[in-house]
């Protein structure tokens, strides 16, 4: 039990000092501050070889005994700039008070230009050499501006201050956060004697202006007493005019009331007799409507309707002669589509019409019985002499009256009805 209490305690001991190990060795940044750990060689990004490496917040490990850490403060160092006896332009010497606040830049390239002059050096000794510095380029900036430009425009001042001190203060890896302009003296009251000068200037600029206005406001004062006359004279002058004016106009309007009175019972009568006339026109307008409403309107829709009849009858022409033509049409194509076969349907189908024509000729002529007598012949009996009689006679002439008949058609209308009959008789035989 002694031997497990003391292998705890010892691991408790061994974690105490790994941890103790790992603390120092980590490196952890705050945001106000930087670290710098040097010991090992690394390549900036614009090239060079250094043998540190800067971390800018977050948290690190330095390897023991070969890297070690120092730390740079980025706290802001406020600087009082002054100069005395910097000469302007114009060679007038001048004094100038102002205020700066500084702090090593953290931006990239600038840190390491600081890490390199300022490390392990304390905020006194680097606002030293900002102030003078910044004390330098005020005295090259002086030396561009006049004192009135220096004095009226501090603004400008600061401004052409900050671009002149902001490549050097950058070399130094330093950041200027503000610069202001205080205060502008010289020990030879020039700007006193400007003051002075400007003063009297608007004094006189201003009893100048007063004598103006007080002359501007006399001559108004008179034009306006002119123009308040005038205007008197004018308003009496307009008040003569309306006066004869309201005369001339009450005579124009009674003139004009006598007139109107005498148009007004012209009108009346002109008004009778238009009214008599519109109505004598309205009745001949009725008149004309019932006339129209009695006659004209049931004979236009007579027309109209007869027009109509005769439209629907010619459409029904139309409409029969295109269906026979279309029924011809399709007779014709299956007829050529037959080949001789369709030659003799048409003949056959022509025979009913050809002999009710034939008939048509002698349609007058009225048979009312047929008698046929016998000769007394007998029924053929082989004497050799020919002659039938009765009815074996009548039908023995058949055949002649047949060929007789179709021998007329043929005169008449140029078919051969025999001759379609041989062919389909000779086609039926070849098929048998």
């Amino acid at each position: 039990m002694s031997s497990a209490i003391v292998a705890g305690i010892a691991l408790a001991l061994a974690v105490f000092f790994v941890i103790l190990i790992v603390r120092s060795l980590i490196v952890i940044c705050p945001p106000n501050r930087v670290a710098v750990i040097s010991g090992r060689k690394r390549v900036l990004s614009d090239g060079r070889t250094v043998g540190y490496r800067i971390l800018k917040g977050g948290r690190t490990l330095r390897i023991p005994l070969i890297e070690r850490v120092a730390w740079m403060d980025l706290n802001t160092i406020p600087l009082e700039v002054s100069v005395t006896n910097a000469y302007s332009r114009g060679a007038i010497p001048l004094n100038v008070q102002g205020i700066a606040n500084v702090k090593v830049s953290s931006g990239e390239g600038l840190l390491e230009n600081a890490a390199e002059r300022f490390l392990h050096v304390d905020h006194l000794a680097i606002g030293k050499i900002a102030k003078e510095t910044l004390e330098a380029n005020l005295r090259g900036v002086l030396a561009t501006m006049s004192p009135e430009e220096v004095n009226e425009d501090r603004l400008k001042f600061s401004q052409q201050l900050i671009d002149e001190a902001d490549d050097d203060i950058k070399t130094l890896g330093l950041e200027l956060d503000v610069l202001k302009i205080q205060n502008v003296t010289d020990d030879v009251n020039y700007l006193e004697s400007v003051g002075r000068r400007l003063t009297a200037q608007v004094k006189r600029d201003a009893r100048v202006a007063e004598a103006d206005r007080e002359a501007e406001s006399e001559q108004a004062e008179a034009s306006a007493r002119r123009t308040a006359q005038v205007a008197q004279i004018e308003a009496d002058k307009k008040i003569v005019e309306e006066q004869n004016a309201l005369r001339v106009r009450t005579a124009e309007l009674e003139a004009i009331s006598r007139a109107r009175e005498e148009e007004a019972l012209v009108a009346g009568e002109t008004a009778k007799a238009v009214a008599s006339q519109e109505l004598e026109t309205e009745r001949i307008e009725l008149e004309k409507r019932r006339v129209e409403a009695d006659v004209v309107v049931p004979a236009r829709a007579d027309l109209e309707a007869r027009q109509l009849q005769a439209q629907a009858e010619a459409a029904t022409i139309v409409e029969d002669g295109k269906a026979q033509v279309e029924v011809f049409k399709r007779l014709t194509d299956q007829y050529q589509a037959a080949g001789s076969d369709g030659h003799d349907v048409l003949v056959l189908n022509m025979l009913p019409d050809l002999i009710d024509k034939i008939v048509a000729t002698v349609q007058n002529v009225s048979i009312d019985r047929v008698a046929v007598v016998d000769t007394g012949g007998g029924g053929g009996n082989g004497d050799g002499d020919g002659s039938r009689g009765g009815i074996p006679g009548l039908m023995s002439q058949l055949p002649a009256s047949l060929v007789a008949m179709t021998e007329q058609i043929e005169a008449a209308t140029g078919v051969d009805i025999l001759a379609s009959l041989r062919r389909r008789d000779a086609g039926d035989g070849g098929e048998g």
